[in-house]
């Protein structure tokens, strides 16, 4: 039976990955037509009722043009002072395009460590959670300005997958100079063969990858392997395709040439299992109500709670318990041990009276929650 690739029309939550070279030119600047036209991509999948995010290379490539770097490399200090140049640049251009179509946009800044530290990885999904229910197309790029070698994703590739994983998307279109994933470099082997779909990824798959293209991009096929790794790891389709002609999202729906890599799992059970695999480092015992309530899909508020054991931190693992203290499932925490014992019991409404701040209404939300 042959393979069916999925359908970009059809995605809930999308992550549209967009390269350098497609926004950028060396000696003009910006690709305004364009963006414009991907504009009307979006436009087009919000109607649909997807979600969508944009991560979007060219603030480096955008600052170095208005400084007058040239073309050669630059220093970290000058890629970080060009990158605060052209980031600001970068959000006005999707704010621009996007607005006649009255889509709000807002940009959003991250480095890897946000991705790697629980607590700022909850922090990420709750503010991108929030604004993708308020109907806003989150721009997000590496945090540049502020980024070093050290806590660098060093490539938006593998920067949109992790974002495709946080925000549980089910497809992610890498937008590139390439039409999609060849058994060799097909500019320096004319026998190479493209694949259409890729099921698993194998040590012959990784062993085909080649080097970067174009001299603008960070990220060769090495790094887009690697963010198809992370991306069906989370249950998450992943598409390569030449994002240069208008309308890239139209044309794949249309056929265009690309490559898929398809994942076994949805968003959602992809990862209830990474949670499940956690170790737990404390305990929450509720009572009979919040019992209730979590098995008919709510999250758990602090007043279910009758006991906090254990030493954990904001988005560590935690053990739910029953009142008769059986394990019914477990969950990322978003207080830490003191916080929690503090407001067990309490209602929500009276979280702020007692921490001191006006923290997040749930203690485990259900959507990092395994029952």
């Amino acid at each position: 039976m042959p393979l069916i690739a999925p359908d970009v029309t059809a995605a809930k939550r999308l992550v549209i990955k967009i390269g350098s070279a497609l926004l950028v030119d060396r000696q003009t600047g910006l690709k305004q037509g364009w963006l414009s036209a991907l504009a009307m991509d979006v436009a087009e999948a919000k109607l649909r009722g997807s979600d969508v995010v944009l991560v979007s290379s060219g603030s480096i490539a955008l600052g170095r043009k208005v400084l007058g770097l040239g073309d050669g490399a630059l220093t970290l200090e000058q890629s970080q002072a060009a990158a605060a140049v052209g980031q600001i640049r970068l959000a006005r251009a999707y704010e621009e395009v996007l607005a006649p179509h009255g889509i709000t946009t807002g940009q959003v800044l991250v480095t890897l460590e946000d991705t790697e530290d629980r607590r700022r990885y909850l922090n990420s999904r709750a503010t991108m959670e929030t604004l993708l229910g308020l109907g806003v197309v989150p721009i997000v790029n590496e945090n540049d300005t502020v980024a070093t070698d050290e806590i660098r994703f060093g490539d938006n590739d593998r920067l949109a997958a992790q974002i495709a994983v946080t925000v549980g998307a089910d497809q992610l279109i890498l937008l590139s100079d390439v039409d999609g994933f060849y058994s060799a470099n097909p500019k320096e082997d004319p026998t190479a063969e493209r694949f259409d779909i890729v099921t698993k990824i194998t040590p012959e798959i990784e062993a085909m990858a080649g080097d970067p293209i174009s001299g603008l991009s960070k990220g060769g096929m090495k790094t887009k392997l690697l963010a198809a790794k992370t991306a069906v790891a989370g249950g998450c389709a992943m598409a390569i395709m030449e994002g240069s002609t208008p309308r890239p999202l139209q044309a794949l729906a249309r056929g265009a040439t690309r490559t898929w890599f398809v994942p076994k799992g949805d968003p959602q059970a992809a990862r209830k299992r990474w949670i499940n695999a956690m170790k737990p480092r404390g305990e929450l015992r509720l009572d009979a109500g919040a019992v209730t309530a979590l098995k008919a899909g709510k999250s758990l508020l602090p007043a279910g709670v009758t006991e906090v054991t254990g030493s954990f931190g904001r988005g560590d693992p935690v053990a739910i318990l029953s009142p008769a203290g059986e394990v019914l499932g477990k969950g990322l925490v978003r207080y830490t041990v003191a916080e929690a014992r503090a407001i067990a019991g309490h209602r929500s409404g009276d979280i702020a009276g007692i921490l001191g701040y006006q923290g997040r209404s749930a203690l485990v939300h259900r959507d990092d929650m395994v029952i």
